[in-house]
């Protein structure tokens, strides 16, 4: 019987459905290795993971190399050894001595014997004799009492000859032979094992060398000399596989006579498999703590790195973006420092566009102005060589006249202009005493004799105590502003009129809402005031509304310079019309200075 497969898709091997998920996993998996990969391509971020894991290293390296639980646990090995051995020697003393060392002989009886007997002394049948420790006592109690603990026990006689070695215990009878084999040589240790070992003596981790003597004289051991002598001692050393055996060795007494030593020790490997399985442990949880790290450090990555790569990205692009404004991404509703330097770096940018459109519109202006006298100077010029008389070709010339210092005018007021950011920029403040300056201004204006024979008064608040007027500023271009306030308001003033200044104390509303402590400059003249409409053009490049005065006899920049200079101090300058208190007439116009006071 044939079964045709060709078109059974379950036959064939996974079904449709499941490759179009296998091929859907593939894909988010490749795609977040991709993010992964642009996550780690960023320099912050890759300072961040390396920073945090190499903190979490340290602390593993440390940990291990310091780790208390190798000499706790070695601690602990010892107080047990030393308890079983103290049990255990107890247990030989009590059942494998004899009460005396020495032996009597009966030379007839010795030759009496025959081959393969022994001799008792205390009776007439043959018998064993009988030695400080018998080795065939001790088997039993060793089989017993050491096999289970997998330690391994070395019994010498008091000269410090073997007797019995735990190795050589069968699991059914007591000893497996007298002479006892050599112990197997140790295995060479492997190159990992020499490299570590070399590197833990470099360390200062350094143990005496174990050496098995086998059949040798046990007095080769200091802890076994040590009980011979009386006393246990326990040493920690090393194997050539770097392998940690713990000895102790106490004295087997009876009647406190010292008839020989039991050696305990280690296995080698026992106590380092111990230790390697905790460190083990504490590698896992090393390991699953560097994961939580990796994902820590890179969601901070994120909160860091990621905002910045933004805040730079848009940068550069305000940076080649000519044509366009660009805007730079907002942060500003995080309280750290990216929020704050979002902020910043948006405030810098519209700072920058408003002092491009600033600029544009300066030079759009100034073009402008410059070609009104410009094009009245090039019709005069080429009108007079056409002039027939005198007369009219000295009108032409006063025009041109008229034009040349308007235009001296216009590109001094300009220059001025163009410069004032950059000198209040690169200037250093300092203090600046109002009171001071508006007297030596104001006796400045009165000795400039004129022929209008406007004078000018001040007239200064008195100050409470602790009260002051003093301001942090420029004061070269605080006297500008006050010389522009008062030109401007004796070029409006009738003939022998007066232009008051004033000096107080005022406060002033903050754009944040918040009251600020100030001083107030007020200039009032006697002229025909501002019109309704201009209240707030007055202060705008080249506006200038003179109908009783020439044409081009103002460049109409003075009261804009002096908004912008009291701006940059953090100032107001406004302007309103005085008004008669029983007609209501327009008496003059009113400046107002703000600015505010240094703490």
């Amino acid at each position: 019987m044939s079964v045709d497969t060709q078109g059974d898709p379950t036959i064939l091997g996974k079904t449709p459905g499941v490759r179009r998920t296998g091929r859907r996993i593939a894909v988010r998996m490749r795609g977040l290795l991709r993010q992964l990969l642009s996550r780690f391509s960023s320099s912050l971020t890759r300072r961040i993971v390396v920073l945090n894991l190499s903190g979490l290293v340290a602390l593993l390296i440390g940990f291990l190399y310091l780790n208390q639980f190798r000499s706790g646990l070695i601690d602990a090995r010892i107080q047990s050894l030393q308890t079983q051995g103290e049990i255990i020697a107890a247990a030989i003393a009590a059942s494998a001595t004899v009460e005396t060392d020495a032996i009597t002989l009966d030379p007839e009886k010795l030759l009496q014997l025959a081959p393969g007997e022994t001799y008792d002394p205390g009776d007439d049948r043959p018998a064993s004799i009988e030695f400080s420790i018998n080795p065939e006592r001790i088997g039993p109690v060793l089989r017993r009492l050491v096999l289970p603990t997998r330690t391994r026990a070395r019994v010498y006689d008091r000269d410090g000859y073997l007797l019995l070695d735990s190795r050589s215990l069968a699991d059914r009878s007591n000893i497996l032979r007298y002479d006892l084999p050599p112990v197997p040589e140790e295995l060479a240790p492997t190159f990992l094992e020499r490299m570590w070992n070399n590197v833990r003596g470099k360390l200062g981790n350094t143990l005496p060398l174990y050496e098995e003597i086998g059949l040798g004289n046990g007095r080769a051991y200091r802890e076994v000399q040590s009980a011979l002598n009386g006393g246990a001692q326990s040493i920690v050393r090393v194997n050539l596989r770097g392998e940690t055996i713990i000895s102790v060795a106490v004295p087997v007494q009876r009647f406190r006579v010292v008839r020989g030593a039991l050696l305990l020790s280690t296995q080698g490997g026992d106590i380092d498999k111990i230790i390697s399985s905790e460190r083990w442990a504490i590698i896992r949880i090393f390991s699953i703590f560097a994961g939580v790290m990796l994902v820590l450090s890179l969601f901070l990555a994120g909160t860091i790195a990621e905002p910045v790569r933004r805040l730079a990205e848009a940068a550069e692009r305000v940076r080649r973006g000519i044509k366009s404004r660009q805007e730079i991404p907002d942060f500003s509703s995080r309280s750290d420092e990216i929020g704050h330097l979002s902020g910043a770096l948006r405030d810098m940018t519209q700072a920058l566009y408003n002092r491009i459109e600033a600029i544009e519109s300066f030079a759009a202006d100034v073009s402008h102005e410059l070609k009104n006298p410009l094009t009245s100077l090039r019709s005069a010029v080429e009108t007079l060589p056409l002039a027939r008389s005198d007369e009219s070709r000295g009108r032409l010339l006063e025009i041109i006249q008229h034009d040349v210092r308007r235009l001296d005018r216009l590109i001094t007021d300009i220059s001025d202009a163009s410069r004032l950011d950059a000198e209040l920029a690169r200037a250093d403040s300092g203090p600046v005493d109002l009171v001071q300056l508006l007297r030596a201004v104001v006796d400045l204006a009165n000795q400039v004799k004129r022929q209008d024979g406007v004078t000018f008064s001040l007239d200064v608040a008195p100050l409470q105590e602790g009260q002051h007027c003093a301001i942090i500023g420029h004061d070269s271009r605080l006297g500008q502003v006050v010389t522009n306030l008062l030109d401007n308001a004796r070029s409006f003033s009738q003939h022998g009129g007066s232009v008051r200044i004033a000096l107080r104390r005022a406060r002033q509303a903050t754009p944040a809402g918040a009251q600020a402590d100030g001083v107030e400059i007020i200039v009032d003249d006697d002229g025909p005031g501002i019109p309704a409409h201009a209240f707030e053009r007055i202060f705008e490049r080249f506006y200038t509304d003179r109908p009783d005065q020439g044409f081009g006899q103002n460049s109409g920049l003075g009261l804009s310079i002096s908004r912008q200079i009291i701006e940059a101090h953090g100032g107001r300058i406004w302007a309103v019309n005085r008004t008669h208190s029983g007609t209501g007439d327009v008496a003059g116009a009113r400046f107002f200075v703000w600015l505010p006071t240094s703490k």
